[in-house]
């Protein structure tokens, strides 16, 4: 062996080659999955202590942000257009512009907000008025806090939200024959052709807040399946979405998993 060179033993090379190790680098942990998009919410209510509960009680949900308020439905369309929230809750009784000119106004104007109403008001046929000009769900100001705020997840989702006492009561004015003689303002004589077992099965499950992927799993279909179901059945009552359909649905009860 050349003077001046020595061997390793092979513990040294195992010390050797720990240390060279140690020097390298320690790689990178894997990146943290991005932070899931918020909900964001305007609040419409001309009572200032109003808008602070509610807001307080939604910024306990950490998927939940409150991005701006308004105190009348004037104010309530420009949050709208200004801020573009996902979900809106609107007081129907309000100085200026009340909620039902707000949404009448909204119905017409491209957004993609979705409309809560939420309201102290007991008269049912503005709860019906709120349907038919677009909005998505009714909470009574009475309700329980975590139905609000299960009420904010459900119509952000697509879903229509009608608690028990407002879905029984929109149902009886749509039957009352007032409505009926209304002609062109409820649902009634729509129905073209009867709809199947299956029909009914979907409709009702569309009325209830189930979406087309939890509809199929619950009936052993495809999704694509209640796709096509939805589309026919579309066509055969002349609805052009899932809010006239749950209508239609509460209407004739079908919502109850039954025809009248």
């Amino acid at each position: 062996m050349a003077e001046g060179i020595t061997s390793k033993s092979p513990l040294e090379e195992a010390l050797a080659s720990m240390a060279s190790a140690a020097e390298t680098p320690e790689e990178q942990p894997a990146a943290a999955p991005p932070e899931k998009r918020k909900v964001r919410i305007g609040l419409v209510d001309d009572h200032p202590i109003v808008r602070e509960g509610l807001r307080k009680l939604l910024n306990l949900e950490e998927d939940f942000e409150v991005v701006g308020e308004a105190d009348n439905g004037r104010t309530a369309l420009e949050l709208v257009e200004d801020l573009h929230p996902d979900v809106l809750l609107l007081d129907l009784k309000m100085p200026g512009m009340d909620g039902l000119s707000a949404l009448q106004t909204l119905q017409h104007a491209s957004h993609q907000t979705k409309i809560i109403v939420l309201t102290a008001s007991e008269d049912k046929n503005e709860w019906v008025q709120a349907m038919k000009l677009g909005c998505s769900g009714i909470v009574i100001k009475q309700t329980q806090p975590e139905l609000i705020v299960k009420s904010i997840r459900k119509v952000n989702s697509g879903e229509i939200w009608l608690d028990s006492h407002t879905t029984a009561a929109v149902m009886r004015q749509f039957a009352s024959p007032s409505d009926a003689n209304g002609g062109s303002s409820g649902p009634k004589g729509r129905e073209r052709s009867p709809l199947s077992a299956r029909e009914r099965e979907i409709v009702a499950l569309v009325a209830q807040g189930y979406k087309n992927k939890e509809m199929a799993e619950k009936m052993f279909i495809s999704e694509q399946t209640v796709k096509n179901h939805l589309h026919n059945i579309f066509d055969k009552l002349g609805v052009s979405d899932r809010l006239e359909l749950a209508l239609y649905a509460i209407h004739k009860g079908l919502h109850l998993g039954g025809d009248k």
